[in-house]
């Protein structure tokens, strides 16, 4: 039959699929390490470029060299602090739970004179802190399983700040050369999609810089700052809320929602003109992603909040921590190529 395939190109088709199967299952363990790599590359690419001009190409090793340091000092301490804060502040309150020894502070007595909310909110801050113990007693296997499995995924944090230094100097290699990386994608998409290979290379490049300057670095920068003065304030679990904060602020929820527990907690904790310093620090926190989206995105971010919430959601469940940055970033561009291909003129196609 005319247009059918004979014994040999069967064989040939299942011995390439056979190759294709073996060669993914080889790099599977590494997919994720590289596809954020690609993902820093890209985002980090103009600041590389920029300290690279400045040097000849005699010396373009050492502008490499000195970019690597510079930028690993700026970005690796403060994660390292924050994801140690993180897991510290989990790793007490599990600790305490299984102890019997965690205790919530009672509300000052000038909470039951705010407006509106005061009075009810004081009554129902001192039942859960006079309650405490006997909630934990009452409920404590349901909460130390389910602290455990939060621990032990919070724990998987050392992991993933592992897996981002890998994957931060996989991405210098890949800015360092730059250009035979472009040339190689753009010649594998050539094969592919043909004459549109330097649309998608122009789409999937600005999606991922404004995911991750517009959204990724806000998210980090709030959560950050929020870590901070949360420890000068002395909130209790300042990690856990920082997390809150870094997820909240990914996924596009106004972070207050998280900062108005540690605002309500600075007022039984902290004097009066201390803690007013803290609630105006954290709402100005809150409110800064206004001013810091314009400048990092510029034109702003053509991809819907909603992609952003499902991908970010989805790879941290898939992937852990680090599948909550990849998550976000990679389902941007898919959804930025999947609206190029639908907006092509079908003749096209």
């Amino acid at each position: 039959m005319k247009g059918s395939l004979n014994t040999t190109q069967l064989i040939q088709l299942l011995l390439i699929l056979l190759l294709l199967v073996w060669c993914f299952l080889i790099v599977q363990p590494f997919i994720l390490l590289l596809i954020w790599a690609i993902i820093l590359a890209v985002a980090l690419y103009p600041l590389y470029k920029r300290v690279a001009s400045r040097f000849s190409e005699g010396k373009r090793k050492w502008a490499t060299l000195l970019f690597t340091l510079v930028l690993a000092l700026l970005l690796f301490i403060p994660i390292y602090y924050l994801v140690e804060a993180i897991v510290s502040s989990t790793s007490g309150i599990a600790e305490q739970l299984q102890q019997e020894t965690l205790e919530i502070p009672g509300p000052d007595p000038s909470v039951a004179e705010w407006p509106l909310i005061g009075e009810r909110l004081y009554h129902e801050w001192k039942g859960i802190s006079d309650n405490t113990q006997q909630y934990v007693l009452d409920h404590k296997e349901v909460i130390l399983d389910k602290g455990g499995s939060l621990l032990s995924g919070l724990g998987s944090f050392f992991g993933s700040l592992i897996l981002f230094v890998v994957s931060f100097l996989i991405a210098v290699v890949f800015m360092h050369n730059a250009d035979k990386g472009r040339t190689a994608a753009a010649a594998f998409l050539n094969k592919v999609v043909g004459d549109r290979a330097e649309d998608i290379l122009t789409i999937s490049r600005d999606t991922i810089r404004s995911v991750v300057k517009g959204i990724l670095l806000v998210a980090l920068i709030q959560t950050i700052l929020a870590l901070i003065g949360m420890k000068i304030a002395a909130i209790p679990a300042a990690g856990l809320f920082a997390f809150l904060v870094l997820v909240f602020a990914i996924v596009q929820i106004p972070v207050f929602l998280v900062l108005i527990i540690p605002i309500i907690i600075s007022f039984t904790s902290l004097d009066t003109t201390p803690a007013v310093i803290f609630t105006i620090y954290m709402v100005a926190i809150s409110m800064s992603d206004n001013i810091l989206k314009p400048i990092f995105l510029g034109k702003g971010l053509q991809t819907p909040i909603i992609i952003i919430l499902i991908g970010s959601i989805g790879g941290m469940l898939l992937h852990g921590i680090i599948g909550l940055f990849v998550g976000a970033v990679v389902l941007a561009v898919a959804h930025r190529l999947y609206t190029f291909w639908v907006q092509v003129p079908e003749e096209q196609n």
